[in-house]
């Protein structure tokens, strides 16, 4: 699973190009737009990879000085949330990112469970517009995402698992609206089975779970990696003094020893007791050494009464600046969530990972 992840994570790893618009008179999509505009847009589903150098058509002067129609802009929501979905959430952020990227003018619009939720906060931090989906009721999450579809008025709606996701499937179904899902896990989620039968393409992160849904309809690509990660240029001092800002040229890139403990959007009980055990003697030993808690939005008041302050010591109940957070240490210690690993991967970082076994 390691090997598989890490041919994911290299540099000429594939990537999920899954979007583009070519100009037509006749459309194929069956989710209506607007009958004012112009030109209609093709919706097409198709794969390439990173490395491909197919040059692109140079822009006239007449296309460089119009200025984008936001009816004729290609637009894209993404369904993602729910409980412990961190990844799930940060797959729909990567998504986005990388489409904004490609294409400047596209808009996005995510879809999760009402604020607050860690999907409302990454889609405020990342300034995406965020519609919310009630939980714990279907009927409720359909009707809820159906107007926001219906507002929104998507090209494609993209599914990257969670609670919001499956009302926010059926709802595109109900209103012929295309769907795809991008699936991060070596095992499908029940969500995943039941709607690949419909979804126009699913993206899948391992090999394991082709062979539990639609062939025809399965494309593994690994798993996206938000472009903060992949880009950032912050050296380990610059990233330390994010977190400790007091001890900002006190100690020089080799000196510190950092250690990054991540336990999850919901957090770890495993690894924060063990944490809780060790950490203190830890930072008596070293005087150079640093640690950053993520505990995990669930647990983080416990171990907020537990914990004796410490000025090395950072604790946070969920790293919204997880790039920062890389960038400082030197070692991680983790939940072996499949977005994790596979951050972990492209990073370089080592490693220190539990998986929750279930009997």
């Amino acid at each position: 699973m390691a090997s598989t992840a890490a041919q994911r994570a290299s540099p000429a790893r594939s990537t999920i190009r899954f979007l583009s618009l070519r100009g037509t008179q006749t459309p194929n999509l069956p989710f209506r737009t607007r009958a004012a505009a112009p030109t209609r847009a093709r919706l097409r589903c198709h794969l390439s990879r990173s490395s491909d150098s197919t040059p692109t058509p140079t822009p006239t002067t007449s296309d460089q000085d119009a200025e984008p129609d936001p009816e004729d802009s290609l637009r894209v929501a993404f369904a993602c949330g729910g409980a412990g979905a961190g990844g799930r959430v940060y797959s729909a952020i990567a998504l986005a990112d990388e489409l904004h990227a490609s294409l400047p003018s596209s808009r996005s619009l995510i879809l999760g469970a009402p604020a607050p939720s860690l999907e409302s906060t990454a889609a405020a931090a990342a300034s995406y517009p965020f519609a919310p989906i009630p939980p714990r009721c279907l009927p409720r999450g359909i009707l809820a995402a159906a107007l926001h579809l219906r507002r929104f008025r998507p090209h494609v709606l993209v599914a990257t698992g969670g609670a919001p996701a499956l009302p926010a499937c059926l709802a595109a179904l109900l209103l012929g609206l295309p769907f795809v899902i991008q699936d991060q896990d070596a095992s499908p989620a029940p969500a995943t089975r039941l709607l690949a039968p419909f979804a126009l393409r699913v993206f899948l992160a391992f090999n394991a779970p082709v062979r539990l849904l639609p062939k025809r309809k399965c494309a593994v690509y690994g798993n996206p990696v938000r472009m903060s990660i992949l880009k950032c240029q912050a050296s380990k001092a610059e990233a330390l003094a994010r977190f400790f800002p007091r001890e900002e040229g006190l100690l020089g890139e080799q000196d510190a020893q950092v250690v990054l403990v991540l336990g999850g959007a919901e957090g770890s009980p495993e690894i924060n007791v063990a944490v809780l055990n060790v950490y203190y003697e830890m930072l008596r030993k070293r005087k150079d050494r640093y640690i950053i808690w993520q505990t995990g939005t669930e647990t983080f008041c416990e171990m907020e009464s537990l914990v004796r302050g410490h000025r090395r010591l950072f604790l946070t109940p969920f790293l919204h600046e997880l790039e920062m957070a890389y960038a400082a240490s030197d070692v991680v210690i983790s939940r072996a969530g499949a977005m994790t690993c596979t951050e972990i991967l492209v990073t370089g970082k080592p490693s220190i990972l539990e998986k929750e076994v279930v009997f």
